[in-house]
């Protein structure tokens, strides 16, 4: 469904430490675009390959309308964890690199028996979340 997601940032160097760290925890390594000019304005994590036709990939860059970024009140994107260690590292990471706790990691029985999820919010202010399906107790 989608080909990349985009989130602005105030401060791209801080935004890239704390995605590196976070996004690490899930296995996501960053993209390598090969364009200098597009490397210091913006970075992904994913997959980036033959300039972009192949892509499903986050981006963080500074707004190309020079305007402050700001968060979307609602928006938040949830990245796929394969256990729930995993979610216990996206968060970990996350908090110790800039971030705020959310919702700490735990099942979220609400949603089903088998919902484990830690939400944060990004140095920027954007909802992220991390989710493990599949299990009802650590593996």
């Amino acid at each position: 469904m989608f080909t990349y997601l985009t989130l602005g940032t105030n401060d791209l160097e801080r935004a890239i430490a704390f995605y590196d760290a976070a996004l690490a925890a899930l296995g996501l390594k960053r993209c390598v675009t090969d364009d200098p000019d597009w490397d210091c304005i913006a970075a992904g994590w994913g997959t980036y390959e033959d300039g972009g036709a192949r892509q499903l990939a986050l981006w963080v860059c500074k707004p190309f309308d020079r305007q402050p970024a700001t968060i979307g009140n609602g928006t938040m994107i949830a990245f796929r964890a394969g256990c729930w260690k995993a979610v216990d590292d996206f968060h970990a990471a996350a908090v110790a690199n800039g971030g705020r706790c959310e919702g700490a990691p735990g099942l979220r029985l609400r949603y089903d028996p088998d919902f484990y999820a830690a939400y944060v919010r990004d140095p920027d202010g954007n909802k992220l979340a991390a989710v493990c399906r599949g299990f009802t107790e650590r593996q």
